[in-house]
């Protein structure tokens, strides 16, 4: 990332809603674009990373979880939550026409459409936490219960998934 810090669509959100946040740049390796590789890079603890994951189902279409980065989504409870039978990833390819948003770049703010969003139980145990600021290399730096109530989280994913 240059000097200048770029401000993402994200940030234009956050600023239009007079939420505070942070944003922090950190340096990618498109080798690997995991939350693990993000907190490692942030020198933080990855429970405080967040992946946003976008999923669809059976009856209720597109939804998305937001889990911490060192979890892997257990598609059944997926469904589950979500009022579905069954739930799959969308395929990588469909994430930039869906989201507006690439792969490793992935924010539950600001996607062209407000979907259903379910974020983990465990992200309102900590004051700040980190989720993709749209763009890779920025994290965003939000309070939870900020980030809850501005995606309108419809449902807390239990511990287990």
């Amino acid at each position: 990332m240059s000097k200048k810090q770029q401000k993402t669509n994200v940030a234009r959100l956050m600023d239009a809603a007079k939420i505070s946040y942070e944003l922090i740049p950190y340096e990618v390796d498109e080798k690997d674009l995991s939350a693990i590789h993000v907190a490692e890079s942030l020198n933080e603890n990855i429970d405080q990373v967040f992946k946003t994951l976008v999923l669809h189902g059976d009856k209720n279409g597109l939804f998305v979880v937001v889990i911490p980065g060192n979890c892997e989504v257990d598609l059944k409870k997926a469904a589950k939550i979500s009022g579905n039978k069954k739930v799959e990833m969308i395929p990588q390819k469909d994430l930039l026409s869906t989201t507006g948003y690439i792969r490793g770049g992935c924010s539950p703010i600001g996607m062209k459409k407000l979907f259903p969003t379910f974020i983990h139980h465990s992200i309102t145990t900590f004051d700040y936490i980190f989720v993709s600021a749209g763009i890779r290399g920025l994290q965003i730096k939000i309070a939870p219960t900020d980030l809850i109530h501005y995606v309108k989280a419809q449902g807390s994913i239990p511990k287990s998934v």
